[in-house]
């Protein structure tokens, strides 16, 4: 902002007539209060320091111009904020009181000067921009990246000078100064670069959807990946300049509504002001009509494509159950060694594959794009996994399960503190049914996260039992009663061999360890025959079986 030596006599004009020396009483204007009068001295201060760098740019050597100019845009800046704070004090003054109309009549000369060289430094950086930008086709490499931060930089100073002007604009209104002047020259410009900025957007848009699309195919293409980011940050850039120059068209009083609709199209999202500005009104209008005109024009193809869908979800769904099908019968095979929980997932696998594969397809043929069905599933997977992380963990803990196989159906299992027979298994829990015919749910994470015992899972289990006999009987007689009932036994194996030895001398009997070996579906017979045997085998032979004994010896004491 190019202030001038004129800027500076006009300002300090009229600064000399609210400070200047008292002349008579009824001649003598009406004192600012103290507070504006020392606002007026300090912004009087920067005036001039503007009106020296004014002269010095004239005077300086071209190379020292720039650096000089950002300088005087800084201290204009900061110019412009003691006049905003100077335009607050002289409002919160009573409407009636003298000294308003003063601090008012010295604001006004500040202000339209002010306003003129504001739009005129506004006009020079246009014309800077436009340099900018024409000088960036012939840049590449770091030159480029430095000509497009300048740009920005000169771009940002600009939206400055815009915000400046703005308040300018509404000190003018709130002191009833005329502004029209003004507005009539900021407003159109302001706009016209806002249609263009959304004008910008929406084919930045079309390019960038199309680069996305090319990318599925080309995804090693270096180039379109460098394309895409160079139009997204370009994108991103544009939408934080179309937010600024809303605001400022707000604060003018101009409808923005349709540019509001703009940032939410583009990705921005809802805002306060966004609803306030009735642009959600505007958007769903525009969508509106767009839907009523597809209705009319496609309704013939979108019933056809309706059809289709259903067709193809129909027919895949009948090729899903005929692929559960063939799979089940393939695990089922002689000679095919899977756990039933592998089966059933494979299966089950199968089916929802071939299901959800026909159902993509069906929404490929009615012509929904299903990159963003997929995003957005994946949001919700994320959401929904996030509130059922019990459920997930018993689902892996279940592919530990499967893939490990530490039981099966049928078997006879101890595990997370219930003992029984498994009857039933998934991703997700397993059902065991109890010894007394109780049915038990257990999650999956509950079992592989303690000891899992398979009592059926070997083809052969040794039969521990312990026999005592008393001190007084023959131990190589009871050995070979012992012996001989194992012998006697359909069900004992040979092989392995079986032990029959003396185990330990308790307190009341001789112990025999008696460990045979037998089928697994054998055990529980086993056992309860040859404990019956042995007790009827010693009764016979003589042999006892003694009761615990201990002596108790009496000391009698005299009184």
């Amino acid at each position: 902002m190019r202030l001038l030596p004129a800027l500076a006599g006009a300002v300090c004009l009229a600064f000399s007539l609210l400070v200047a020396q008292p002349v008579a009483a009824e001649d003598a204007p009406v004192e600012v209060p103290p507070t504006v009068q020392e606002m007026a001295a300090s912004l009087q201060v920067r005036i001039d320091a503007l009106g020296t760098l004014d002269k010095q740019i004239e005077q300086a050597p071209e190379r020292y111009r720039d650096s000089l100019v950002n300088r005087r845009d800084d201290r204009a800046f900061r110019a412009l904020q003691e006049l905003g704070r100077m335009g607050q004090a002289v409002l919160s003054l009573p409407e009636n009181d003298p000294q308003r109309d003063a601090g008012r009549q010295f604001l006004e000369g500040y202000l339209n000067i002010a306003g003129e060289r504001v739009l005129s430094r506004i006009g020079t950086l246009e014309d800077t921009i436009d340099q900018a930008f024409a000088r960036l086709d012939g840049l590449s490499g770091a030159e480029r990246i430095e000509g497009e931060a300048r740009v920005h930089a000169l771009q940002g100073l600009r939206y400055r000078y815009y915000s400046a002007l703005v308040e300018i604009i509404k000190a003018c209104r709130g002191l009833s100064l005329a502004s029209d002047s003004m507005v009539e020259r900021f407003q159109p410009m302001l706009q016209m670069q806002t249609e263009a900025m959304v004008g910008r957007m929406e084919y930045t848009g079309i390019a960038l959807r199309d680069l996305r699309a090319r990318q599925s195919l080309e995804k090693d293409n270096a180039d379109l990946k460098t394309a895409i980011a160079t139009l997204s940050r370009q994108q991103k850039t544009d939408l934080q300049h179309l937010t600024t120059m809303i605001g400022l068209l707000e604060q003018l009083g101009v409808q923005t509504q349709e540019f509001r609709a703009v940032l939410v199209q583009q990705g921005q999202g809802l805002s306060l002001a966004t609803l306030e500005s009735g642009a959600i009104t505007t958007l769903l209008e525009e969508t509106w009509d767009t839907v009523r005109d597809s209705l009319v024009t496609r309704v013939p193809n979108f019933l056809f494509n309706l059809l289709v869908f259903f067709v193809i979800v129909v027919a895949f769904y009948m090729l899903g159950r005929v692929a559960r099908r063939g799979i089940r019968a393939a695990c089922e095979r002689p000679g095919v060694k899977m756990s039933t929980l592998h089966k059933n997932t494979l299966v089950s696998i199968t089916g929802g594959l071939v299901t959800l594969m026909g159902l993509l397809i069906a929404l490929a043929q009615m012509g929904i794009s299903l990159g963003p069905m997929l995003a957005g599933l994946g949001v919700a997977g994320f959401i929904v996994g996030f509130a059922l992380q019990d459920t997930l963990g018993n689902f892996a803990a279940g592919g530990m399960i499967l893939i490990y196989r530490p039981f099966d159906v049928d078997d006879y299992v101890e595990v997370a503190g219930v003992a029984g027979l498994v009857k039933k298994m998934s991703l997700v829990s397993t059902t065991i049914a109890t010894i007394d015919n109780q049915i038990l749910v257990v999650p999956n994470s509950k079992i592989w996260g303690d000891v899992i015992k398979n009592v059926t899972s070997q083809k052969l289990r040794r039969v521990d039992m312990v026999f005592g006999i008393s001190y007084g009987d023959d131990i190589e007689k009871a050995e070979k009663i012992l012996v001989s009932i194992l012998e006697d036994h359909d069900s004992v194996l040979r092989q392995p061999e079986w032990k029959v030895k003396v185990h330990q001398l308790g307190d009341s009997s001789v112990n025999f360890i008696v460990r045979p070996w037998v089928k697994t579906e054998h055990y529980w017979d086993v056992y309860w025959d040859i404990t019956r045997e042995v007790k009827m085998r010693f009764d016979r032979e003589g042999v006892s079986i003694p009761f615990p004994q201990r002596d108790v010896h009496i000391y009698r004491e005299d009184a």
